[in-house]
């Protein structure tokens, strides 16, 4: 999937970059692993406690007491955040509950939501996964690569 998605960045000359949560760098981690991701990937920010999302990537402190960190809100503020900060293309941000605490009724363990800004706005997109903290982790980064690859085909066939 990384090679698919760097290849698609590269062809683009599309910079991306990374505002996560709940994945904790794996999403960064991911996108870096390919010979020549400095092409690409411009960089991120690990905003794991609220008041780095606040400082970091510019979202308010009233959106996260309303609507939770975890929450479609904050994963797309996190994601426009990161892609100005940075200047980027693309930002991509993570903000779920990996587990195996921390759920409740309304948020369960495996509720992720992640946020895509680009050139025409900001989307998010609602997950629950299913099984460990690592598996959650991993499937959160999965999904991310694939919704950046989809986007990435979409765009190039409407050019």
């Amino acid at each position: 999937m990384i090679q698919r998605v760097a290849n698609a960045l590269r062809q683009a000359h599309i910079t991306i970059a990374t505002a996560e949560s709940c994945t904790g760098g794996l999403l960064g981690a991911a996108l870096t692993q390919e010979r020549g991701s400095s092409e690409y990937y411009l960089g991120g920010v690990i905003s794991y406690a609220n008041a780095a999302k606040e400082r970091l990537l510019g979202v308010e402190g009233e959106i996260l007491r309303l609507e939770g960190a975890v929450s479609a809100a904050v994963a797309g503020k996190m994601a426009v955040g990161i892609q100005r900060k940075l200047r980027a293309a693309l930002g991509v941000a993570t903000t779920g509950i990996a587990g195996p605490d921390g759920g409740s009724a309304e948020k369960p363990v495996g509720l992720v939501y992640i946020g895509l800004a680009g050139p025409d706005g900001v989307e998010t997109r609602k997950f629950q996964f299913c099984g460990d903290r690592e598996s959650i982790r991993q499937q959160t980064v999965q999904a991310a690569l694939h919704w950046v690859l989809l986007y990435l085909e979409q765009r190039k066939g409407e050019h």
